[in-house]
């Protein structure tokens, strides 16, 4: 399947018209914006659209107030080795299925899904416009307590029993905390795992990694 191209703002913004819409949304700035660069690379991603999600069941919350962290998850998948775009897709769709049919949630859970293969989608429906227009969030499902104040992201495969992710979608993870850092305003060393909030192994391995990510987001917000 051939990659798609990195979608515009305008675009994002146009397919998702009435999730977040609906409220009239300030400029929100951040005190940490000031030692901001003035641009970081917005990563490619792929929309909900574009991985054939199903529509939620309602309309997912939007939230005024900007995210204050990340949190990093993995999804306990096995780790397969098609790190294919067809492969991103099909995850997502997956991840969905089990968050609306198993969970009972309204939708996916995470805002954003980094593939082994390093491919960006998106989760939860609207999580990419809020992201894009850095105004404000879509509530998660992801991690209790905090999914009105973190945006999550799931890694796809399971890192518990001493594997690593591949380079692929490792560097995909930095680039991903780096734009979101970079968009909200939010400090490299907010960038937390699940199991900082929550009893849980995931992220598993990652977890031991995270002060090794924080110093690589910050080395690009430096850049």
């Amino acid at each position: 399947m051939p990659e798609l191209p990195k979608l515009s703002r305008r675009a994002v913004l146009g397919g998702i018209t009435g999730l977040a819409a609906a409220a009239s949304i300030p400029a929100l700035a951040t005190t940490a914006a000031a030692n901001q660069p003035s641009n970081v690379s917005q990563p490619t991603f792929y929309s909900c659209a574009d991985w054939g999600a199903r529509p939620p069941n309602g309309t997912p919350r939007y939230v005024a107030t900007p995210p204050n962290k990340i949190i990093v998850h993995h999804t306990a998948f096995p780790n397969v080795e098609d790190y294919s775009l067809e492969y991103a897709f099909r995850n997502s769709r997956d991840i969905q299925d089990l968050h609306m049919d198993g969970n009972g949630w309204l939708d996916s859970g995470q805002h954003f899904t980094n593939s082994r293969g390093g491919y960006l989608t998106e989760g939860r429906h609207g999580s990419l416009a809020t992201l894009l227009d850095a105004n404000g969030m879509i509530e998660g499902a992801h991690c209790v307590g905090q999914n009105t104040q973190a945006i999550g992201i799931e890694n796809d495969g399971s890192y518990h029993l001493g594997d690593q992710p591949p380079q692929a979608q490792w560097d995909s993870l930095i680039a991903f905390c780096a734009y979101v850092c970079f968009q909200y305003g939010i400090a490299a060393t907010q960038i937390y795992g699940h199991q900082d909030f929550n009893s849980t192994l995931c992220p598993g391995g990652i977890h031991a990694r995270l002060p090794e990510l924080r110093d690589s987001v910050q080395a690009v917000l430096d850049g």
